[in-house]
């Protein structure tokens, strides 16, 4: 898959349109699908698939079937191999289908159509397929095959018959000496469960026994004498199976080479209609094909695009217009639109309908394409790099019967070197005589469209109160980016739109200059960075008490908790057990640190606050209370 297919997502109308098929050659066909370079080939191309709609709507889906391992069953009877029952069936089945499909064209003669002449390509084979179907059923071969089958068939059943009688009378005389009251198989031999300690009254001979070992199964003497007439008969009834099942078999080998290019027609059929049933998926029409490098079209749409959200398109190029400069805001659909136009030329050069109302398309040698940023980190390429490498390559290819789209034409740099850069690529796409489109915002690239005899504006319009894109392509005029606009409705000041303005075009436009509100913008508090504060060498050493520390207190030698850290003058507050003091820190020596007494993240207001002041903490975090306020001590 080359890269162009890719970028105008040509490959995924492939993978819908190999969805449609049922043979593995009409995929592959598909795979290899290319722009077609002969004019009556293309016609020929595009009348098959408006043919094939046709019947389609006419007659309904032809019964066409999957080929899967046709072949291979083909080649093991020309090699005098012996197709088994199951696979003859399948071939039974295929034969029955090429009857259908030729009875369906028959059908589609009378609408005048060329496509369902198609059926005098094919024979049914229908001598073979009745041999098949009336020997083979249910995957075997069936009794009525011949007469000799049906007769040894008849045999083995009486004879079954009869040493099962020969085994229930036996199980009836000898009741004692059953452990059940019926017979059954063992071994290919009709037995009856005997009681261990019975075993030598009854004639016969031990073909298994019970995982207990209690009871044994015997074939009886009588019941024996007819085994090796039971397997004399399933012997004649599998050769003669085998002789039928040869017979078919060198019958399809006869018919090989009517087989082979019924099974071509069958696939090209296939391929032929997956392209009438892709264009009713999408509601496609029939463009019309010219080689005088036009291309008109009108509601077109991307067939990828739901049809009931697509905007419709109206395009026209050609007629001394070679190229055709798009401008207008981000998201409105430039490049959706350049891509429409490129993927429908390119589906209705290899022969499949556009997604249009109508549509006249010219023939193009090569479709050149430069849309997205093409950074590649691999090759250390930049946007403007991957651009550049992409144009250059363009360049090289491209001739007066190129289709050349690309998006964003020199963007990724400088902008007044870009803008240059861009007029001269379009120069040269000029210089070519190729019909191009190309989206950009630069001014520049406007005015020179302006001034080109073969280059024309085109906009894509953009509701400016609702900030919305309109997705409709105007042809003849020059866009605008809409970037003050949708600043200015998104809340931009007047004043830092008109400074925008001067330094974009060195002058102010009316509107802007009767923008008067909304002159600067409210600033919201935000949280401020916290320094550490300056301190002096005491309060440095009072700061190494930390909240929670146990400490003495000095001359009395009480004990109590720090429940507040030192201020600039170096006094601390510490809890004792009736109530809180404030206390310097030279009075007080570290006795047990708080990260030895404390888990990390412990919530010290279980020792420090009172339960009134928790609650109404806890109440305050949830929701805001009017006229409440804590007490601290």
């Amino acid at each position: 898959m080359n890269q162009t297919e890719k970028t105008l997502e040509f490959d995924k109308i492939k993978e819908n349109w190999k969805a449609l098929t049922l043979t593995d050659w009409a995929k592959q066909e598909i795979e290899k699908t290319e722009p077609c370079l002969s004019e009556l080939e293309l016609k020929a191309r595009l009348k098959d698939t408006t043919e094939a709609r046709m019947l389609l709507e006419k007659c309904g889906n032809p019964p066409l079937t999957s080929l899967e391992g046709i072949c291979e069953l083909m080649v093991i009877s020309e090699k005098g191999g012996c197709l088994t029952a199951a696979q003859l069936e399948r071939l039974g089945m295929t034969l029955v289908s090429f009857r259908r499909v030729k009875a369906y064209l028959e059908r589609g003669k009378a609408y005048q159509m060329g496509l369902p002449y198609y059926a005098e390509n094919i024979d049914a084979l229908e001598e073979l397929e009745e041999m098949i179907t009336m020997q083979i059923r249910n995957g075997s071969v069936d009794d009525g095959a011949s007469s000799l089958l049906k007769d040894l068939r008849n045999a083995i059943i009486r004879t079954e018959d009869k040493m099962r009688e020969k085994a229930d009378a036996m199980i009836r005389s000898n009741k004692e000496c059953m452990s059940d009251s019926f017979s059954t198989m063992r071994n290919g031999h009709i037995c009856i469960p005997v009681k261990k300690e019975y075993k030598f009254r009854i004639s016969g001979t031990v073909m298994d026994k019970s995982s207990t070992g209690n009871t044994l199964f015997i074939e009886p003497t009588s019941v024996a004498k007819y085994y090796e007439e039971l397997q004399n008969l399933k012997l004649d009834e599998e050769n003669e199976e085998r002789r039928i099942l040869y017979t078919l078999s060198a019958m399809v080998a006869d018919e090989a080479e009517v087989l082979q290019q019924d099974i071509k027609m069958m696939e090209k059929l296939d391929y032929i209609f997956s392209k009438g049933k892709l264009s009713m998926d999408y509601d496609g029409i029939a463009p019309t094909i010219n080689t005088e490098r036009r291309i008109t079209l009108k509601n077109g749409r991307h067939p990828l695009m739901e049809k009931t959200v697509c905007i419709p398109l109206q395009f026209s190029i050609g007629n001394g217009i070679n190229g055709i400069v798009i401008t207008g805001p981000n998201t409105g659909g430039k490049t959706v639109a350049i891509k429409t136009v490129a993927l429908n030329c390119m589906m209705a050069q290899c022969g499949l309908h556009v997604a249009a109302e109508d549509a006249d398309i010219c023939m193009n040698s090569n479709f050149l394409c430069d849309i997205g940023d093409g950074q590649n980190l691999s090759e250390n390429l930049s946007t403007f790099s991957a651009h550049i490498t992409n144009v250059l390559d363009i360049l090289k290819h491209v001739n007066r019967d190129s289709l050349v789209i690309m998006d964003e034409l020199g963007s990724g740099t400088d902008p007044t070197e870009g803008m240059g850069i861009a007029i001269a690529i379009l120069e040269e796409l000029s210089k070519s005589g190729a019909l191009y489109l190309v989206t950009t915002h630069y001014p520049e690239i406007k005015q020179y469209a302006q001034k080109k005899e073969s280059v024309v504006n085109a906009r894509m319009t953009f509701d400016k109160e609702s900030l919305k894109p309109l997705y409709q392509l105007v042809i003849g005029e020059a866009g605008e980016s809409c970037a003050f606009h949708i600043a200015k409705r998104l809340g931009m000041p007047g004043n830092m739109l008109q400074t925008a303005a001067k330094a974009a075009y060195g002058k102010v436009a009316d509107w802007l200059l009767e923008d008067t509100q909304n002159q600067r913008i409210e600033k919201l508090h935000m949280p401020k960075v916290q320094k550490i504060k300056q301190v002096n060498g005491q309060q440095t050493k009072a700061l190494k008490f930390q909240l929670g520390d146990s400490v003495m207190i000095y001359p009395e030698k009480k004990i109590g908790i720090v429940c507040e850290t030192a201020n600039d003058k170096g006094v601390l507050r510490v809890q004792l057990p009736n109530k809180k003091i404030w206390i310097n820190h030279k009075r007080i020596k570290l006795h047990v640190a708080a990260q030895e007494l404390y888990p990390e993240d412990y919530d010290f207001s279980i020792i420090f606050d009172t339960v009134e002041n928790r609650k109404l903490r806890h109440q305050m975090g949830k929701h805001h209370m009017e006229g409440v306020q804590i007490e601290v001590e």
